[in-house]
Formats: structure tokens, sequence, C-alpha cells
């Protein structure tokens, strides 16, 4: 029997699933509209808008499923009841990278990942290297545009 992995996410990235799920079943009614719609202009294997609107069917349908099941599987973590002092998923850490300038990243789920906004996925590459480091340790990471090096700073829960 297949196990069901849980997938874990902070508060924030669960709301913004949820955001998304709602407004996707929202839309279901106007593709029904749609559909009837281009139906009533006549011959359905010429009608680009009723094939359009048949496609964005299956896309919403397709995404509401995975949706679904993201918070299904969905383990949200709150950081702030995290403490230690090795690397765990929702930590927050500075690094030094090799010229010794600091850059933040908060460890978080692949949902709510965002490395401009300094939030990376647990499975990064970046992630995995760092998750179960302590302060002081070097980290090394193979990124497409080469290896990185860094060192652990500091490690919070906020």
């Amino acid at each position: 029997m297949a196990t069901v992995e849980k997938m874990p996410m902070l508060q924030m990235g669960y709301d913004k699933l949820n955001t998304q799920l709602r407004e996707l079943k929202a839309e279901r009614p106007l593709i029904v509209d749609a559909i009837e719609e281009a139906r009533a202009h006549g011959d359905l294997s010429e009608n680009a808008e009723y094939h359009a609107a048949k496609e964005r069917q299956g896309q919403v349908e397709a995404t509401i499923n995975d949706l679904e099941d993201k918070l299904s599987r969905a383990q949200v973590i709150d950081p702030k009841t995290l403490s230690g002092n090795k690397i765990v998923f929702g930590a927050t850490v500075t690094l030094l990278d090799e010229d010794d300038k600091p850059v933040k990243y908060q460890i978080v789920g692949q949902a709510e990942a965002d490395a401009k906004q300094g939030m990376i996925s647990y499975n990064s590459p970046l992630g995995r290297a760092l998750i179960g480091r302590t302060v002081g340790e070097d980290v090394e990471v193979s990124v497409p545009s080469g290896d990185k090096f860094y060192s652990v700073d500091k490690i919070e829960f906020i």
C-alpha cells in the first residue's frame, strides 16, 4: 500500500493554495457558460471558441485536482514553535557567501518558494545542502551557474 507523503508548508503557503483553489472553483461556471455559448454557434469541428473553452476547462480541472491533493497532504508548520541549533524546515538562515557578504533565506515548501523574496524550497539544491547544518559549518552546493560556497552564520526561527 502506498503511503501518502506529507507536504510541509508555512501557513502563508497553505493560504495561497487555498486562495488559488477558491478562484479556480469560482471560474468553473464561467467556463461552462462559455462552452454553452460556443455550442450554440453550431458546427463544433471548426469552432475555435468551443475548443478554447474546453481546453481551459481541462486546465482548470487539472489544477483544481492538483491543489486539492497538495492541500490534503499539507502539514502546516509554524517556525515560531521550532527551536534548536540545526537548520530545519521553516528556519531562517543567514549565510556568508565567498565574499563574506550576508545572504538570508527561509527554508519553505515548494508552493511558497521564491528565491527573489529569500524563500527557498527545502528540496532545492541549496535547501537540501542546508538541512541539518549548524552555525559555523561550510556548505558547498552545485547549482546551474556553478559551485557556490557558503558559511552558516545564523539560524533563527521567526
